[in-house]
């Protein structure tokens, strides 16, 4: 009885995510946030549900407060704190999305299965975060470094209806 049930469960997940990537195909944002290295069709369609109209948005460090990506600072008077964490205010979907894109986007990949040349998937995001790595910050850190930039270049690119352009 709850294998039936776990069966049609299965089945009506898998019609929804077929709508879903339809929908996805007709939304002109989403090929454009797709032409990021790194970021398919379920990141991106997650990414533009999440953010919605991006005129919403005067800078794209308001898009950066609103995924909660900000750094939170602790000040008062002369005390000036050490350990700054983000502030998680805004959208975990959101957060969660761009932390899978970065990752996919900075892992290596071979270029073709009959050499052994290995690339990242994204040059610019991974000369970044090997760049945050040197400067001895934590891998987690780095990440979420690579999550604002590549929230930097969302914006750039919703806003100005461009794709992306891989120059590296």
């Amino acid at each position: 009885m709850y294998i039936k049930m776990l069966l049609e469960y299965q089945k009506h997940l898998s019609k929804l995510e077929d709508q879903i990537d339809a929908l996805a195909q007709e939304i002109e944002e989403c090929q454009i946030i797709q032409s990021i290295p790194g970021i398919g069709e379920k990141i991106a369609a997650t990414i533009i549900s999440e953010i919605g109209e991006i005129d919403l948005f005067d800078n794209p460090k308001k898009l950066v407060a609103f995924a909660g990506m900000d750094p939170r600072v602790y000040e008062s008077g002369r005390f000036k704190g050490t350990v700054n964490r983000i502030t998680k205010r805004g959208s975990s979907r959101l957060r969660h999305a761009l932390f899978m894109a970065v990752r996919s986007a900075i892992r290596d990949s071979r270029k073709q299965k009959t050499t052994d040349e290995i690339i990242p998937r994204n040059r610019k995001l991974r000369a970044y975060y090997d760049k945050k790595r040197d400067e001895g910050k934590p891998y987690k850190v780095a990440i979420i470094a690579c999550a604002n930039k590549l929230l930097h270049w969302i914006y750039a690119l919703l806003k100005s209806n461009t794709t992306f352009q891989d120059i590296a």
